[in-house]
């Protein structure tokens, strides 16, 4: 699939250049601005591209069951049950824990809509895993792939934040007013 989504890429004029940080096996990816439905393709095109195909993006359990939930899977999904005694962090935590590999994308905005402040579950995710976050940026404007070397967490969330802020401020998403230049 590698050549057939870098072809894709190409002709959509993006740069196809790009490369994940090598040795990084356990991290939670964080990929913005989400404005369009166009990202989660893009990311699906450069997650083969950077040869992280075992990346994971996170699903309602019931996404997962019959007679679609192979497709789900197929796409890098990975379930989590809303209804859980435990929550969606405690559970990928888990996940993390469980696993030797395990990559995990998420939006910090959490939606495509605009949004005033970033949510915080990737950050808590990594904190508790205690694993790097990888930050990756859709560039619509210069259509690129912006990739982070990867940061643990400190004991100052918000210095933390602001560090994920400033790096995801000089991306244009596809929707521009609904990306994070504002915040």
């Amino acid at each position: 699939m590698r050549k057939f989504w870098k072809f894709f890429l190409k002709i959509l004029g993006w740069d196809t250049n790009v490369f994940f940080p090598e040795n990084v096996t356990k991290a939670v990816i964080v990929v913005g601005p989400h404005t369009s439905s166009w990202d989660f393709i893009i990311g699906l095109a450069y997650r083969s591209i950077m040869k992280i195909e075992a990346a994971k993006f996170l699903g309602k359990k019931e996404l997962f069951k019959p007679p679609f939930g192979w497709l789900f899977y197929w796409l890098g999904g990975t379930p989590v049950d809303r209804f859980s005694k435990k929550n969606v962090v405690e559970q990928v935590v888990d996940k993390f824990n469980s696993n030797s590999n395990f990559l995990l994308a998420l939006s910090p905005e959490g939606t495509r809509k605009k949004v005033e402040a970033l949510k915080t579950g990737f950050y808590f995710i990594a904190k508790q895993a205690n694993v790097p976050i990888v930050m990756t940026g859709f560039d619509f404007k210069n259509k690129t792939l912006k990739v982070s070397s990867p940061f643990f967490t400190t004991n100052n969330m918000d210095e933390d934040l602001e560090k994920v802020l400033i790096f995801f401020r000089g991306l244009e998403g596809k929707d521009k007013s609904k990306d994070l230049r504002h915040l």
